[in-house]
């Protein structure tokens, strides 16, 4: 069986940058099993089926070369980016069933693409000695002021606070210990992250996902809506109603992204996350299942 698979690069800051992931529509007639061969085929970081809904306007899985994921926010982007490209979908507000609930993606009049997350979970702070030596990094490396903590507005992550840019982009981790540890917390990875930045952005970041198969991505959605909020929560960005917070990733991969984030403030709490940003490079490819 032969199966039509879009592929793009969303969060593009440039033509060479972004994160490469695949979409396939109409999957409705594909088994679980076939989602999976499709995924580790294509072999980026995650692929997006779409699907009817009963309760959405579209039903979207996401599939890592290894695992189904719950949601998926760089997959999410070139999903909606290649329904607009095929004329299933004009400027406006749409809904997705995921895994992680239904959602709201909003397609704006540049283009660019903006999805509900789940309002932030913070969860258990981590030790930085635990996190540091898996690394290969010493705790002086890390931020002082700032925990190292699981947060997720969808997807746990644990969000990692370095001290400098410089730090940061040598870091060279032990994926082994990486992966265990992300299996003890039941988290998805670790969002590194400083506060200084190449573009004056809000942060700059690295991800790593070892256990699901990924040892780094370039750009990750739903990482950079927790991050957004994590340093809402710790007093780094300050707003009274709503503001949006510039992130940048996959530089240390020569893969400039660029990710926006969106919060809506209800008397200093978060009762709204928005994750976006624009796709590029779209092209078509077959594959044999």
């Amino acid at each position: 069986m032969k199966i039509n698979v879009y592929t793009l690069n969303s969060f593009a800051k440039s033509i060479e940058g972004g994160n490469p992931a695949g979409v396939v529509l109409n999957a409705d007639a594909l088994s679980e099993s076939d989602m999976k061969k499709i995924a580790k085929i294509i072999g980026f970081s995650e692929t997006a089926f779409v699907m009817k809904s009963d309760i959405a306007d579209f039903k979207v899985r996401f599939f890592t070369p290894n695992e189904e994921v719950d949601l998926c926010g760089h997959a999410t982007i070139a999903t909606f980016y290649t329904l607009s490209h095929q004329g299933c979908i004009n400027r406006g507000e749409y809904s997705q069933e995921t895994k992680a609930g239904v959602l709201n993606v909003e397609l704006k009049e540049d283009s660019s693409i903006m999805m509900e997350q789940n309002t932030p979970s913070y969860d258990e702070i981590i030790s930085k000695k635990e996190i540091a030596d898996s690394l290969n990094i010493t705790t002086a490396e890390m931020l002082e002021e700032l925990p190292v903590q699981i947060v997720s507005t969808g997807l746990r992550d644990i969000l990692v606070p370095i001290k400098n840019m410089e730090i940061l982009n040598s870091i060279k981790p032990d994926f082994k210990k990486v992966a265990e540890i992300s299996s003890k917390y039941n988290i998805i990875g670790y969002h590194m992250f400083t506060l200084e930045s190449i573009n004056g952005s809000n942060a700059h970041c690295r991800n790593l996902a070892p256990l699901y198969g990924i040892q780094e991505e370039s750009a990750t959605g739903t990482s950079n809506g927790a991050l957004a909020c994590y340093l809402f929560k710790y007093g780094k960005i300050n707003f009274d109603h709503s503001s949006c917070i510039v992130i940048e990733q996959g530089y240390s991969m020569k893969m400039p992204s660029e990710i926006i984030v969106s919060l809506t403030v209800h008397e200093k709490e978060i009762v709204k996350v928005k994750v976006g940003g624009k796709a590029m490079n779209l092209s078509e490819i077959q594959v044999e299942i």
